[in-house]
């Protein structure tokens, strides 16, 4: 039985497979394949798939520029970022505890444990690229171990790379993948714990046609899933004055002032946007962004308040102005300044950023809200910055009205 097809059941019976994640045959062909078309230059992930996770079931999420997730509390939009930031993980190969510390809520609530009382959850994506749209699938095994139970990479329905769990007493998968030339497949076993298409660029050669689209395929999908910011701004741990380090802007955003005086010295242009982006997000008179940095002291920001007005320390700040003025930085730097690392096998200029952000509009007022908008737009215009947000009702009903804007609702 198709281990996919058995998580897809209420039943979630995770039995033995060589064909795993296919609605069709999964079949592993040496014949050349047409190069796929595609507008996108830069990997990107354009869907998520959540087949069977946590509260959805058979769910696909389309991914622009600029996304928006809407609906009712409780819709499970935290969920989807929650998957998206799992797969970064492990495409980023994070090991599934780490990914996934607490599985068995990741099961639908109604999925009832085999024989052996095994369930688990499916989720999977789309890359789309250079190489064309490329399909990533994944089975999980949560209980009563965490484990791969199955994978699949495919490129315009010709899979790639196949796993399946054969033998239970095992850590490990056998996989299978596009080899070509003399010997059409490559059959090796996995570790059962990490995402095979992560390990695929340490396993396989290139040395044949087949190879290549194996690598070409499997690059592209890391590529994306590596290239992603996960940011909820806590302004509790932004206010006191920060060490001086890196200035690489964490996901918490915590050292927000050391990042502030990093971008300053370094990256004057965007500073100075933001500086104009903190007058609309600010109360009161903004005239610019200083820091305060004694000698191997710590770090404080500051709102410059114009000529003769004493500066206001950031910790002054209110919750939103804090918030606001964290999601503008990330959304006009990059990954040289925020706390990412982005793949190493493609220069800067061939990646997309892509930020994540649950309650993106949290404590903010309408007027915040429509400025990051507006920053989205015309930091993700360029192509270099991609953004998906978890909202309220009211912020997307406003970005509705937005051109470039995609609105998700996910209210049943």
């Amino acid at each position: 039985m198709d281990a996919l097809a058995a998580l897809s059941d209420a039943s979630a019976v995770l039995s033995d497979a060589s064909a795993v994640l296919s609605d069709g045959p999964a079949v592993l062909s040496d014949a050349p394949s047409a190069p796929a078309a595609s507008a996108h230059l830069r990997p990107v992930l354009t869907e998520l798939r959540l087949s069977a996770f946590a509260s959805h079931r058979g769910a696909a999420f389309p991914f622009g520029p600029v996304t928006l997730l809407a609906g009712a509390s409780g819709s499970g939009k935290s969920q989807v970022l929650g998957a998206y930031e799992a797969l970064a993980g492990l495409g980023s190969g994070a090991a599934l505890e780490e990914v996934f510390p607490e599985p068995s809520a990741l099961v639908p609530e109604r999925a009832v444990p085999d024989a052996d009382r095994r369930r688990g959850f499916r989720i999977g994506c789309t890359v789309d690229g250079p190489v064309g749209p490329v399909r990533l699938d994944l089975a999980v095994q949560a209980e009563p171990a965490l484990r791969v139970v199955g994978e699949r990479l495919s490129v315009d329905g010709e899979v790639l790379l196949s796993t399946a769990l054969r033998d239970p007493g095992r850590r490990s998968v056998q996989a299978a993948w596009l080899t070509g030339g003399a010997v059409a497949v490559t059959r090796a076993p996995l570790p059962d714990d990490r995402l095979g298409t992560a390990l695929l660029p340490l396993r396989v050669a290139g040395a044949t046609a087949g190879q290549r689209r194996v690598l070409a395929a499997a690059e592209q999908a890391v590529i994306a899933l590596r290239s992603v910011f996960a940011c909820d701004p806590r302004p509790d741990r932004m206010r006191a004055p920060v060490p001086p380090g890196e200035g690489r802007l964490l996901g918490d955003c915590a050292n927000l002032a050391d990042v502030l005086r990093r971008t300053r010295h370094e990256c004057g242009t965007r500073h100075a946007l933001l500086a104009r982006a903190a007058r609309t997000g600010c109360a009161g008179e903004v005239a610019g962004l200083d820091v305060r940095a004694p000698a191997g002291g710590p770090v404080t920001a500051l709102l410059d308040r114009g000529p003769g007005l004493p500066a206001t320390e950031l910790g002054r700040l209110g919750t939103g102005e804090l918030r606001f003025l964290a999601l503008a930085l990330v959304l006009l730097t990059g990954p040289g300044v925020l706390a990412v690392e982005p793949a190493t096998e493609l220069p800067s200029a061939r990646q997309a950023l892509t930020v994540l952000a649950d309650g993106l509009d949290r404590d903010l007022d309408r007027r915040q809200c429509d400025e990051l908008l507006r920053l989205a737009l015309m930091a993700c215009g360029r192509g270099h910055v991609r953004l998906v947000a978890a909202v309220g009702e009211e912020c997307a009903g406003a970005a509705r009205r937005l051109p470039g804007v995609s609105v998700v609702d996910l209210t049943p």
